[in-house]
């Protein structure tokens, strides 16, 4: 989402928050679909990450940054032994504004959050080789390693029924019944494809919802972007909690493969290039397993690769959903862009299903 805001207007939001430093320059970063982020230079040792969150997507803000703030200090309170200056270099750490609150709320409705800017930290917008994917895979496990004590139950959904599948196939349902006869027809293969995977898809959410599988605290965002690296690619920290709320690990584990694993861009129309990268699987697994192998009971374990199938079937499904809605969620720039991006995660199944016989 685009946002037209003056440096004098960013400045004295900036200095809403008591970050006891005075506002030098600010660059806009442009790696987030929802947010608006700012990279504020400040005199001092700090720099600040400002941050504009999207209130028509994220209902109850509030309480999302009240739950960035009890898993960053649940996590800050595992180092001990670390001084508040390396806990800022390792942890995310937020700052409040001076009447003591950690976001600011502009009278236009806007919600703004500023946090310490981990300096020489590098993102990967794709993985390039099976060290990064592997790094990554330790990322997430220590993050949901270091957040496994903590009572999921504190925190409010940010996106209520985000990984439910039977909330996704209702909609899919509703969009089936209002689609154009055209898009119907073309699409005709992908909907044999998630009736016949309709059983296997709800799995997980069995398990979850007889509590086989715990629900815990979760990311939700796990794209590779979404994990900080050193310039030696070693992981610092997972970023980005947002989406922070109650789930179970295969969603994250399979969102970050989902992401991680495809061979090409997720609207790519050549599906010749779109496989699945077992590689890049077996080194974030070997890596996620390092941090969580006292966390995860067997049965966890046994389906981590049906949350990796699980997590590509649902963004295909909420794309097709998408396509017979007439484009109304996700941005398209053709007619049957979501139709594409349907058609390259149900290859990517294809894929997946081709390589784990």
């Amino acid at each position: 989402m685009e946002l037209n805001i003056n440096t004098e207007t960013l400045k004295y939001i900036f200095n809403k928050f008591d970050h006891k430093s005075d506002y030098i320059s600010h660059t806009e970063l442009n790696s987030g679909h929802i947010n608006n982020t700012f990279l504020v230079k400040a005199s001092g040792t700090k720099n600040y990450i400002l941050q504009r969150i999207n209130h028509n997507v994220f209902k109850d803000i509030p309480g999302l940054v009240n739950n960035k703030i009890l898993i960053s200090n649940h996590i800050r309170s595992k180092y001990v032994h670390l001084s508040e200056e390396d806990l800022s270099k390792k942890v995310l750490s937020f700052v409040k504004t001076k009447e003591t609150n950690f976001y600011y709320h502009e009278e236009n409705g806007d919600f703004w959050n500023v946090m310490i800017f981990i300096a020489n930290g590098i993102t990967h917008d794709v993985v390039v080789d099976e060290e990064i994917a592997y790094e990554g895979g330790k990322l997430l496990g220590a993050f949901l390693n270091a957040t496994s004590d903590f009572d999921s139950s504190q925190l409010i959904d940010v996106i209520p029924n985000f990984h439910d599948m039977s909330f996704r196939f209702k909609q899919y349902a509703f969009s089936l019944q209002s689609a154009l006869k055209e898009r119907l027809e073309k699409a005709n293969i992908f909907i044999k494809i998630v009736s016949d995977l309709k059983t296997e898809m709800h799995i997980l959410q069995e398990l979850k919802e007889t509590k086989v599988i715990p629900v815990r605290v979760t990311h939700n965002d796990t794209k590779i972007s979404n994990s900080l690296f050193d310039n030696g690619n070693k992981g610092i920290c997972m970023i980005d909690t947002d989406t922070v709320m109650p789930g179970i690990i295969h969603y994250d584990f399979g969102d970050a493969i989902r992401t991680i694993c495809n061979t090409a861009v997720e609207d790519e129309k050549d599906l010749s290039k779109v496989e699945f990268n077992l590689a890049y699987y077996k080194a974030y697994e070997q890596g996620f397993l390092e941090k969580t192998k006292d966390l995860l009971t067997p049965t966890c374990v046994k389906y981590l690769p049906l949350a990796a199938k699980t997590m590509i079937f649902i963004m295909g499904l909420r794309f097709l959903t998408d396509y017979f809605n007439n484009d109304v969620y996700y941005k398209t720039r053709y007619p049957e862009h979501n139709l594409d991006r349907a058609r390259n995660q149900f290859k990517l199944i294809e894929s997946f299903s081709e390589k784990f016989k």
